[in-house]
């Protein structure tokens, strides 16, 4: 039994290294198409449109999060666990995410004050939720195309595909309009993601030949998502809510300049995210075979990987915070508190998220219920220090650090509860932790106060590099065990 166990161990690690280096390619293509959009951005638009932009696509995104019903991870459970052609599964999937999308458009088209509360609605914006659409079906797609291992999907249609297409859009419609231009570029991106993901889709699973929709089964496929859905509800929004709060007590030129920090956050925020389309498949095979030890091996695994990378990249981008925030324009710098707070929140929450990925299929119910608690600390705390700060008549700048400053404090709690959760179910240790991580982070914030005395482009130019080098080094040499490297390995053992 052990010498049939050992292969397939390796062959799980084996997908998810592959499926980690694909992830880190992706984060270099994100990083190289992120940068010219928010220059862009920030320099042609400014704050205020910004700031109107970010709200609008806030209760979008959200709305599409609701509509995709859990599908995200929910879809490669209902695949391990069914005698039906995958293909009928997925464009079940599809069906649900259209209809549950039909209602959500519907709602904002008939409430557009929802997406623009602080603005008049301008030209075209009113038929803007018929995006939701083009999200929920990619996501679904990508979801699919994850079950059997193609992480590199993913990563064209997020991380080529709707960057680039929005940076260039955006850069050729402000010549158009710059009330406008924002908004069209973020549409023609959804649509040439949601094309980027439909064709690898079809290609895995083919057209649905002798499919009919059987309405009962997919009424119960939606009510069997509910937790999955309210699970991925409130993880996006534990990031997004602060904008929201935001925008009730600041100008949009506030919610602007915090978006920009949210924006390079969203970088190694996709290493831990993306990381869910190949490590929900490896999960829910492993509990299929009830063994749970595994899961926990696989947990630890990710969760190292997640926070080591996580953690050099947030020293490589908010100790220069000032400089790359900068990039956006110089009235952007003073969000440089905000992108601190905020890459400390990601480096936090790493363990809860990859815990959580075992949760929602062993305990979906009790995930739900500490990411409730988690967002409702997160709402108390940023409300509580907002207007704590307004009573004690600091400037507005530090008043609008209140939801960064709440959300690490938020996420971490979760985190703890949900890694404890875990543990305690598969009667195994999750913690990804190794004391490595902070010989490492010690070593690169030496080197990076030494780039931060030395000219903007310079400390852009060589000390992000100069930091990274330096923690990914003590890593490498320190940190990483035969497993970890072989998330470099060029040939992956066979099974």
């Amino acid at each position: 039994m052990k010498n049939s166990a050992a292969p397939a161990a390796d062959r799980d690690l084996a997908s998810l290294a592959k499926g980690g280096r694909t992830n880190v390619l992706g984060f270099v293509l994100r990083l190289l198409a992120r940068i010219p959009f928010l220059f862009i951005a920030g320099r042609l638009y400014g704050p205020e449109a910004l700031g109107r932009f970010a709200y609008a696509i806030l209760v979008i995104e959200f709305a599409a999060q609701l509509a995709t019903l859990g599908l995200k991870r929910g879809l490669a459970q209902q695949l391990a666990a069914t005698d039906r052609p995958h293909a009928h599964v997925v464009w079940d999937g599809m069906l649900v995410a259209g209809c549950a999308s039909a209602l959500a458009a519907g709602a904002l088209i008939a409430f557009p004050e929802l997406m623009f509360p602080n603005s008049r609605l301008n030209g075209l914006d009113g038929l803007l939720p018929l995006t939701i659409f083009a999200l929920a079906w990619s996501d679904v797609a990508l979801a699919a195309c994850a079950y059997q291992l193609n992480v590199a999907a993913t990563v064209r249609a997020r991380a080529i595909v709707e960057p680039w297409t929005i940076s260039i859009a955006a850069f050729a419609l402000h010549f158009y309009s710059t009330r406008d231009g924002l908004i069209i570029a973020y549409v023609l991106s959804l649509l040439a993601a949601l094309l980027a993901s439909l064709w690898p889709m079809l290609k895995s699973y083919g057209q649905p030949r002798g499919w009919s929709p059987r309405p009962a089964e997919l009424f119960r496929l939606a009510r069997r998502n509910a937790p999955l859905a309210a699970a991925d509800a409130i993880e996006w929004a534990t990031r997004n809510v602060d904008r929201a709060i935001l925008g009730l007590f600041f100008a949009p030129g506030v919610v602007g300049i915090y978006w920009v920090a949210q924006q390079i956050v969203t970088l190694p925020q996709k290493l831990k995210t993306s990381f869910d389309p190949i490590l929900g498949p490896v999960i829910t095979q492993n509990l299929q075979k009830g063994d749970r030890a595994a899961v926990a091996q696989q947990v630890r695994q990710v969760g190292f990987w997640i926070i080591a990378a996580q953690a050099g990249i947030a020293l490589a981008l908010t100790i220069p915070g000032e400089a790359v925030m900068g990039l956006a324009g110089p009235q952007f710098v003073a969000g440089t508190g905000a992108l601190v707070f905020l890459m400390i929140a990601e480096v936090v929450a790493a363990t809860g998220v990859v815990a959580e990925s075992a949760l929602v299929y062993v305990a979906r119910h009790r995930n739900m219920l500490i990411s409730v608690a988690t967002i409702a600390v997160q709402l108390g705390l940023s409300f509580a220090f907002i207007l704590g700060a307004r009573a004690a008549g600091l400037p507005a700048p530090l008043q609008a650090l209140g939801p960064a400053l709440a959300l690490p404090l938020a996420l971490g709690l979760g985190a703890v509860l949900k890694a404890r959760l875990l543990a305690r179910l598969l009667a195994a240790p999750v913690s990804p932790w190794r004391w490595a991580l902070v010989w490492a982070v010690a070593a690169a914030a030496v080197i990076g106060f030494v780039a931060t005395q030395v000219p903007e482009w310079l400390e852009l130019a060589v000390g992000v590099p100069a930091i990274l080098v330096s923690y990914g080094w003590l890593i490498w040499r320190k940190g990483f065990t035969e497993a970890d490297r072989l998330l470099f390995a060029r040939r992956l053992p066979k099974g």
